[in-house]
């Protein structure tokens, strides 16, 4: 099968991800479900034939990969008629591989994905570090690309995006948006970062916070009255905090907690979780940072915050609280839930107590 057929296939079949691992048939997965094509297991010849054929739609070189020290590849292309894709090449037990992740044209409607209003009206933020957390493939990229779509069209300004690689294409709307590609357009996410704090941003969306220096330039560029998004692999608030001021060395973890208690705005945490009637639905942590958030940040108390979000407005909640809610309303099991909780041991209790 050529890679342009393959590629439609898949669009069609609205899979989210293609798999192209010497030893197994295509399989891609739709709605969380892995599915594996009617054809014969791949051979280490056919898997570099796949990889070659994605360099050359994609107009890359394929001996860049080759002499690449890190062994694996990650970019984003356009097959003109079928869609957007972001490709990882990799290399595996001697053979070359690839995950490639379906990236629809257009941008994705929040309601369809069934993100909640109090997670777009976080567009309204007029600076500060907004986060989004969750594991891999949770859709943290999709929020985002749903908030910055809401701030292109409300407000007006110079949006900066950088990502690695760029998955959604943001059109100039009320709002200037350029977007660039790590490492197409700039060598890292630090140097995109001090890059960007010069060409005049109001926005700044960077699509990972990945270390020591990324997070310290953030945080320092959100205290400069940037609104300034970005990503981080935890789950929950208290997690994600805890996780930044840990990169740091510990002399310097006195300063970052204030630094974060006044710069963090918000923390929406996600995951994707298995519905009764096999599709997925995500469940959100909202925390929005209010007087007692910020002073547990600053007297390093944030275990304490779980407390906060759970007897906060309606505009918070926790992971364990949107967990009970699709319970509740019958499209989530109760073990299903139990199994991504934070708190799996209250949340039994919530359930046994309401009689699920």
């Amino acid at each position: 099968m050529k890679l342009d057929e393959l590629l439609q296939e898949i669009v069609d079949a609205h899979a989210s991800d293609l798999f192209i691992v010497a030893g197994l048939p295509l399989s891609y997965v739709v709605s969380g479900r892995q599915i594996r094509m009617n054809s014969a297991p791949l051979m280490p010849k056919d898997t570099e034939t796949f990889v070659q054929a994605i360099y050359e739609v994609s107009g890359r070189s394929f001996q860049s990969f080759l002499d690449n020290t890190n062994h694996d590849d990650d970019f984003s292309f356009a097959l003109a008629g079928v869609g957007r894709f972001r490709a990882n090449i990799f290399r595996q037990r001697g053979s070359y591989g690839a995950v490639v992740r379906v990236i629809p044209f257009g941008l994705p409607d929040p309601s369809d994905l069934h993100i909640p209003e109090e997670v777009l009206r976080l567009s309204r933020l007029q600076k500060g570090l907004l986060l989004v957390t969750g594991p891999a493939g949770a859709g943290k990229s999709t929020t985002l690309a749903c908030i910055v779509d809401r701030l292109n069209h409300e407000r007006m300004g110079h949006i900066i995006t950088m990502e690695d690689p760029v998955e959604y294409v943001h059109k100039h709307g009320t709002c200037i948006v350029t977007q660039r590609e790590v490492p197409t357009d700039i060598a890292t996410y630090g140097e995109a970062l001090r890059s960007a704090l010069h060409e005049s941003p109001d926005v700044i969306l960077l699509g990972e916070m990945r270390d020591y220096e990324t997070i310290a330039t953030a945080v320092t560029a959100a205290e400069m009255a940037q609104l300034l998004l970005s990503t981080l692999h935890t789950t929950g608030a208290a997690n994600t905090i805890s996780r930044i001021i840990d990169v740091f060395p510990a002399a310097q973890q006195c300063q970052i907690r204030l630094q974060l208690s006044i710069a963090l705005q918000a923390v929406v945490s996600q995951q994707l979780v298995p519905t009764v009637d096999g599709e997925v639905l995500p469940a959100f942590e909202i925390m929005v940072a209010n007087s007692a958030i910020r002073t547990l940040i600053r007297e390093n108390k944030t275990h304490g915050i779980e407390s906060v979000l759970a007897l906060g407005n309606s505009s918070m909640r926790t992971m364990d609280q949107s967990l009970f809610n699709l319970v509740k309303s019958g499209r989530v099991k109760a073990e299903t839930a139990l199994h991504y909780s934070i708190y799996q041991e209250d949340l039994e209790r919530h359930f046994e107590e309401e009689g699920f």
